[in-house]
């Protein structure tokens, strides 16, 4: 149960700051969202350490 969480976890971070990177790369329109989703992303992988089980 731990180890599916963690990866649930993991996964959702790293397409949070490919989806922002793609934004950003997409066009200014999509400047703020993108950078919102990379700073997102790299947070949720941050708290990886913090799951309590």
């Amino acid at each position: 149960m731990e180890q599916k969480l963690y990866k649930t976890v993991n996964s959702a971070g790293i397409s949070s700051i490919v989806t922002g990177i793609i934004a950003v790369v997409a066009g200014l329109a999509c400047v703020a969202g993108g950078i919102l989703a990379v700073i997102q992303g790299g947070r949720l992988l941050g708290a990886r350490k913090n799951i309590l089980f």
